[in-house]
């Protein structure tokens, strides 16, 4: 994970510009380098690295000596780079990763090269010798990339937006910034004044194909046919290599951990790896929730069924609401459930910086999207419509979940790994019959349940404990997160305030008080940025009118009441290792 930023066809001095990429420092704790290109003086790039493979060398932006025309700012790992190397009998220079990028598009052009790579990435490459410029991002939007393209020819990238929103420039409006597309590749010609222009905008990859590199990670031919045990058996397989090819890195791995299906299912596996490659550390893992949180209690009897190293992390009310504003600012959004949801997870990553060695966290990011685990799910009108929602959740992740899981993680300078993503995972689980995919029985992802049925991966209540939200699971059932930040903010927005939202506010209008204000603390800091976000995530077919599934009528309670030694009263934790 780190800080990628550049810009070409500006005439703005270097102060100016620096100050722009100094506002992702926070991506890259470990090194900063600044400059521009040699031979073209309009055309800089800025790097702010959290070294985690090939710490000496790793600095970007990456060039060779076989090849110095080119010039590769990236964010991101590159899961089969060792093995595309060794097919390819590539000669590298560094251990990076990355740097397989740079060969690949030498050797075969933009298009073939990032449809071969299977990772999560974001990255800039420059051409100077035929005078081009490529951007490039994951299928899932994983790593983060905003861009601004002004009609005078400037071009300016970044990982974060609030990189870009002072960039100079000459039009008489203000330019927009807009995300990159995920699964996208975007090339530029530069011009003799070293302006740019966009030339061709594609997609390389969509979730439902089956990716190219396939051919290229290392795993044997799995059987076909829709038998279920063919399927459970195909689910596991595909899942643990999602897993492995994660475990990637030279820095200290832990693992997010809610004590629901997702988090725990990842944990488990890195734990079992973990072993199978003789760690030299224990797994951290990392629990995050008020006094009496469901999701403290559920993680602590999966900790203590895998034997990792366990963390608690208690926060009261007062704590999470004083982060409100940091939490908005690092998120670029006001959309309320991811709010609502980065709190905790921006709570938890800051303990994790501040109190211990782990920098590289598993999560369990996708796996709703992608088994239909939203709650909803259980009326959606029929098996086709649930399959094509699932597809349309998965392309939404880059404004919601997976921009959730970066910024609250990267805020604190720590690299996120989200293995249900995987793109070899998805596709085969996305390539099932519509109807295997539904809730069954009452429960949702009893596909993904059934898969890990007899492994004895997690204890049995576990494997089938219903869905909770996030940011509903780090509370009591009694009362939920979303009330509590409800009632300190009734006082914050007047009635008046929301009669008149649809005047003040005419996009994505705020139907309520904590819709208003999550919106206001947002213009604070990016004005005129809300098309930033071009909805708010709301569940389907239930006529909601909170993206809570705690709200829905088809929620059912659950009476329980939480084990014994957490306490409230302040940030905390307890670990052992258990």
């Amino acid at each position: 994970m780190c800080g990628i930023w550049a810009l070409f066809g500006c005439d703005k001095s270097f102060d100016v510009q620096c100050s722009n990429i100094m506002k992702v420092a926070h991506r890259g704790p470990d090194a900063f380098r600044f400059g521009n290109v040699d031979g073209f003086t309009k055309c800089w790039f800025g790097f702010h690295r959290l070294a985690i493979v090939d710490q000496l060398y790793g600095m970007q932006p990456l060039r060779l000596q076989k090849f110095p025309h080119l010039w590769l700012c990236y964010n991101g790992e590159i899961y089969n780079h060792q093995r595309v190397k060794k097919d390819f009998k590539f000669d590298f220079q560094t251990k990076v990763d990355g740097e397989i990028i740079i060969h690949l598009y030498q050797m075969c052009g933009i298009k073939e090269m990032t449809r071969m790579l299977d990772g999560v990435f974001s990255f800039i490459l420059l051409d100077t010798a035929n005078r081009k410029v490529f951007l490039g991002r994951d299928t899932y939007g994983v790593r983060p990339m905003f861009k601004l393209h002004t009609d005078d020819g400037v071009l300016a990238v970044c990982s974060e937006a609030k990189g870009l929103i002072n960039i100079g420039h000459s039009m008489s409006t203000t330019p927009e910034i807009t995300p990159f597309p995920p699964g996208h590749y975007e090339v530029f010609d530069i011009k003799e004044n070293q302006k740019v222009k966009s030339v061709e905008l594609s997609r390389f990859h969509s979730c439902t194909d089956v990716p190219l590199h396939t051919l290229y990670d290392g795993l044997t031919k799995l059987p076909t046919g829709f038998q279920l045990e063919t399927i459970t058996s195909n689910i596991r397989v595909l899942f643990e290599n999602a897993v492995r090819k994660r475990l990637m890195a030279h820095r200290r791995i832990g693992c997010l951990l809610s004590g629901g299906l997702d988090s725990s299912l990842v944990a488990a596996l890195l734990l079992k790896l973990s072993r199978e490659d003789n760690f030299q550390y224990p797994v951290q893992t990392f629990a995050i929730g008020t006094a009496d949180s469901p999701d403290v209690c559920a993680a602590r009897k999966v900790a203590a069924h895998i034997g990792s190293e366990h963390h608690e992390v208690v926060f009261t009310p007062e704590e999470g609401i004083k982060a409100l504003e940091e939490v908005i600012y690092s998120l670029e959004t006001y959309d309320i459930t991811t709010v609502r949801a980065s709190v905790a997870m921006y709570l938890v990553s800051k303990y994790i910086k501040e109190k211990t060695d782990s920098v590289v966290i598993f999560s369990g990011e996708g796996s709703d999207e992608l088994t239909q685990g939203y709650i909803y799910f259980h009326k959606a009108p029929s098996p086709k419509e649930a399959a094509e929602d699932s597809v349309r959740l998965l392309n939404e992740l880059y404004m919601f979940d997976a921009l959730r899981a970066d910024r609250t993680t990267a805020a604190h300078g720590l690299e996120l790994r989200v293995p249900f993503l995987d793109h070899r995972f998805t596709a085969y689980y996305l390539s099932l019959p519509e109807e295997l995919r539904v809730p069954k029985n009452g429960i949702e992802k009893h596909l993904l349940r059934e898969a890990f049925q007899d492994t004895n991966l997690l204890p049995q209540e576990i494997l089938w404990r219903r869905k909770e939200a996030f940011s509903d699971g780090v509370c009591s059932d009694k009362k939920s997160w979303y009330s509590m930040l409800q009632e300190h903010i009734e006082s914050q927005v007047t009635d008046d305030q929301i009669e008149k939202a649809a005047e003040r506010f005419p996009f994505n209008e705020p139907k309520t008080k904590e819709g208003y204000f999550y919106r206001q603390v947002f213009e604070t800091f990016y004005p005129g940025r809300e098309k930033w976000l071009t909805h708010y995530w709301m569940p389907k077919w239930v006529n909601a009118t909170d993206p809570s599934a705690r709200t829905l009528p088809i929620y059912k309670q659950e009476n329980g009441t939480p084990d014994d030694g957490v306490e409230a009263g302040g940030i905390h934790f307890n670990h052992s290792t258990i």
